[in-house]
C-alpha cells in the first residue's frame, strides 16, 4: 500500500501568525525553521513513498523549496489540515492508498508515531481514520493542567471505547481527574499526538461534509468525521523515552528547544 506524508503548513495562524517559519535551536546551536524540523521528522518515517510540504503561502513554499522539500500549492480556502491534505490529492496524478497528516508544529513526532499509525490503518479495513494517542504520565498531565489554569489551549486530549475507536477528543483535560500523580506515574488520561492516516474516500468525503457544533466549539477537525459517523480509530503509542509537544503559543518555542537538546 502506497503512503503519502503531507505536511499542511499555514502562515496566518490565528493564536501564533508565521509560526512555520519560526526558527528552532537545536543541541548543536543551528537554528533551522519549524516547517523544515516538521519535514525531518518526515522523512524520518520508513515505508514512505513520497512527502511533501501542502501550503498556500509563497513565504513557506520558498523555504521549504530552499531545504529540498517538495511542495503542493493548495488552496486558500482550506480551513484546516484535513481539508489542505485532501486539496493535494486533487493535485496528484496517482491515488496513494494512505495519506498521513503530519502536521507543521509537531517537529518533534517520532518516526515510529507514523510508523505505527500506518500499520494500524493497513490492520483494521473497518477504520476510515488512524491517529494516535500517548498516556500521560503524572508530569505531562500537570503540564495540561496549568496550561488550562493560565488560559492556554495547549494540547488535546482523547477518549476512545474498549476497541480503540475514539468517543471524543478536547482541548480540556478529560477524563475528569482529581488525583494527584507522581511526575513518572501513569494517568487515565491520553494525550492526542496530532498526526492523520486516511483512507482517500474518507478524506475526499470530509471536504462535502459541513462544520459540526461539536468541531466548531473545540476547534478540532477530526471531530466532524466523529459527527458524521466516521470511524476514527486511537492508535497507543510509546514514548520510548523521547518527550512530545506541539508548538502552539509563543511561549512553547523554549519548551521545545529544551526537547530538541535532550534528544542528542
Amino acid at each position: 500500500m502506497s503512503v503519502l506524508i503531507a505536511i499542511p503548513a499555514r502562515y496566518a495562524s490565528t493564536r501564533y501568525p508565521g509560526k512555520p517559519l519560526v526558527p528552532l535551536t537545536g543541541a548543536d546551536g543551528v537554528a533551522k525553521t519549524l516547517i523544515q524540523r516538521s519535514w525531518e521528522a518526515a522523512m524520518a518515517v520508513r515505508g514512505v513513498d513520497r512527502v511533501v510540504v501542502a501550503t498556500d503561502d509563497d513565504r513557506i513554499a520558498d523555504a521549504a523549496r530552499g531545504f529540498g522539500a517538495d511542495v503542493v500549492m493548495t488552496a486558500e480556502s482550506c480551513a484546516n489540515g484535513t481539508e489542505r491534505c485532501a486539496d493535494v490529492l486533487r493535485h496528484l496524478s496517482d491515488t496513494p492508498d494512505i495519506v498521513v497528516n503530519l502536521q507543521g508544529d509537531a517537529p518533534l513526532t517520532p518516526a515510529w508515531f507514523v510508523e505505527d499509525l500506518v500499520a494500524a490503518l493497513r490492520a483494521d479495513p473497518d477504520a476510515d481514520v488512524a491517529t494516535p494517542v500517548l498516556r500521560c504520565d503524572g508530569r505531562a498531565l500537570s503540564g495540561f493542567r496549568q496550561d488550562r489554569l493560565e488560559g492556554r489551549v495547549g494540547g488535546t486530549t482523547a477518549v476512545f471505547d474498549a476497541n480503540h475507536r475514539a468517543m471524543y477528543f478536547s482541548k480540556e483535560v478529560v477524563p475528569y481527574t482529581g488525583r494527584d500523580y507522581d511526575e513518572a506515574a501513569p494517568t487515565p488520561v491520553f494525550h492526542h499526538v496530532g498526526v492523520y492516516a486516511y483512507r482517500p474516500a474518507a478524506l475526499m468525503k470530509y471536504t462535502s461534509l459541513a462544520v459540526g457544533p461539536l468541531e466548531q466549539l473545540e476547534g478540532l477537525e477530526q471531530l466532524r468525521f466523529m459527527e458524521n459517523g466516521l470511524s476514527v480509530k486511537c492508535v497507543e503509542v510509546q514514548a520510548k523515552g523521547r518527550s512530545f509537544w506541539e508548538l502552539n503559543n509563543p511561549e512553547d518555542v523554549a519548551k521545545i528547544e529544551a526537547m530538541l537538546r535532550d534528544e542528542m
